[in-house]
């Protein structure tokens, strides 16, 4: 059968073709700019296939291609992969949904590959032996991908971990108003009901994370994360805007946390910046959080030209820069997560909202 993926899926090959082509991976800025005079040579890229570990090793103008033990040598030319990088570059871009590439999917199996998706149980979706100049050490990288050349990716996926709940105060609303409030089907429902609760007299605050896992997942990375996270996310369902940076001036403007501004500290960019860079390396709602980095390199992300930037853990400003400005607030399904709606819990009256979050 015929090797099918998305646009994203197909990148992650692609990935592979450009970077053993190039034979060194430039950095990028906080705006996804690529910064010349800053690249780290590749001197092997690691990839598992079925129960096999191939080492893509430089050597002057081949790829040698080996497996963990030895046991297999294929050489073929840079020029090779440069070749495909581009062929695949320009199917990637004119394809949509699942497509397949037979020539692609020729040249992977006669360098054994046969998966468009590495197998990775972390969020690491390529390991690289890369040469840090700065250093002079080569450390083992593992890298998440995200192409820009499809939809658009996620850094904190929803489910019912991420639902966030509120206590609706000042006023108690009477069946009839729970009612008229739940019945709202506009485009901007979920906007428009909170609209109407604000209209009705009432308040919306924040009472807590229905996940315990991940309200301490939250904790860990800094005690009061889930009280700004809460902050922020009415802010965005509210209608006052969508990218994270622009959230986070918000923030700063509001300061609904009262910390002292008086010396102009960015409480709230820092703070989200260390959840976001968190989420992009290892941390996820749904499972404990012990601080490890999966993806210990950091991101490579493939820009719709076809360039591969590096946002290495290394420098961390341009990792967590490149994060806060390239990342927004999303609605997922408010029916598959159970959110949006006016509830009667116990004494309470409680409307709950989700988290997810996606790259531009």
């Amino acid at each position: 059968m015929a090797l099918s993926g998305n646009k994203g899926e197909w990148s992650e090959v692609y990935t592979l073709f450009k970077l053993l082509g190039d034979k060194k991976v430039f950095a990028g800025d906080g705006n996804l700019n690529k910064i010349e005079d800053l690249f780290y040579p590749i001197i092997k890229i690691l990839r598992q296939e079925e129960n096999t570990n191939y080492e893509f090793a430089i050597h002057k103008g081949d790829i040698v291609i080996v497996t963990g033990d030895g046991k297999k040598e294929l050489r073929i030319p840079v020029a090779e992969f440069t070749k495909q990088a581009k062929f695949l570059l320009n199917i990637i871009k004119k394809s949509a949904g699942a497509f397949t590439s037979p020539e692609t999917e020729q040249f992977m199996r006669s360098a054994y590959c046969t998966k468009i998706k590495a197998k990775s149980s972390d969020k690491t979706d390529i390991k690289i032996i890369i040469h840090d100049l700065h250093t002079g050490v080569c450390p083992t990288l593992g890298f998440s991908i995200k192409s820009k050349m499809g939809g658009a990716s996620t850094l904190i996926n929803p489910s019912r971990a991420t639902n966030f709940r509120y206590t609706i105060g000042r006023v108690k609303l009477t069946q009839i108003q729970i009612d008229e409030i739940n019945s709202i089907e506009t485009k901007s429902k979920i906007r428009d009901r909170i609209l109407r609760i604000k209209e009705l007299g009432a308040l919306l605050t924040f009472d807590g994370i229905d996940s315990p896992v991940f309200n301490n997942n939250l904790i860990m990375i800094d005690s009061f994360m889930p009280n700004i996270m809460g902050e922020l996310l009415l802010m965005y369902y509210s209608g006052e805007g969508k990218l994270l940076n622009k959230l986070s001036e918000r923030l700063q403007q509001t300061n609904p946390l009262g910390y002292d501004m008086r010396d102009k500290h960015k409480f709230y960019e820092y703070k989200l910046k260390r959840l976001l860079c968190d989420a992009a390396l290892g941390m996820t709602p749904a499972h404990i959080w012990t601080g490890i980095f999966d993806a210990n390199g950091g991101y490579l992300v493939v820009k719709k030209d076809g360039d591969v930037l590096c946002y290495h853990i290394y420098k961390r400003n341009e990792f967590e820069n490149y994060l806060l400005n390239t990342s927004f607030m999303d609605t997922p399904s408010s029916t598959r997560y159970r959110f949006g709606i006016v509830e009667n819990i116990g004494e309470k009256q409680i409307l709950k909202l989700n988290l997810q979050i996606r790259f531009i």
